[in-house]
């Protein structure tokens, strides 16, 4: 087991089609996890969501998060990021980034099905702000 350097966690996170398990806070102070599809850019995680989700709800009140991105398989890999979110609701930037995340997770081929169906009224673009990273390789070995 070894500690990831900055490039080798953000490497990582930017390998496949990974998802990241987000953590929040409901208002009662039970956690809630969710998993999200989502593209780092620069030093922010950046995702998707409905404004009255869970999600969309918790980080309206609160926006601190944790994400945890892992590799299941041997030798095991993760990247936990801990960070504050911003929000946007303006529909040419939802659009845009809904279909950059789809491309990622679904294909070129399938991004503008999913900007049209996710860069709607109702949905926020989100960005986490990176603020610590704690990521680990090779737990296995």
């Amino acid at each position: 087991m070894s500690e990831m350097t900055e490039p080798e966690w953000r490497a990582f996170l930017a390998h496949g089609t990974r998802t990241a398990k987000l953590a929040t806070t409901r208002a009662d102070g039970r956690p809630h996890v969710a998993p999200v599809w989502f593209l780092l850019e620069g030093n922010d995680l950046v995702f998707t969501t409905g404004r009255d989700t869970v999600k969309g709800r918790t980080l309206a009140r609160d926006p601190r998060v944790m994400a945890c991105v892992d590799d299941d398989r041997p030798p095991f890999s993760f990247a936990l990021v801990q960070g504050s979110a911003t929000f946007s609701e303006d529909l040419a930037e939802l659009h845009n980034w809904a279909g950059r995340i789809a491309a990622r997770y679904m294909g070129e081929d399938r991004a503008e099905e999913y900007a049209a169906r996710n860069g709607v009224p109702g949905e926020i673009l989100v960005r986490v702000r990176i603020e610590k990273v704690t990521a680990q390789r090779d737990l296995a070995d």
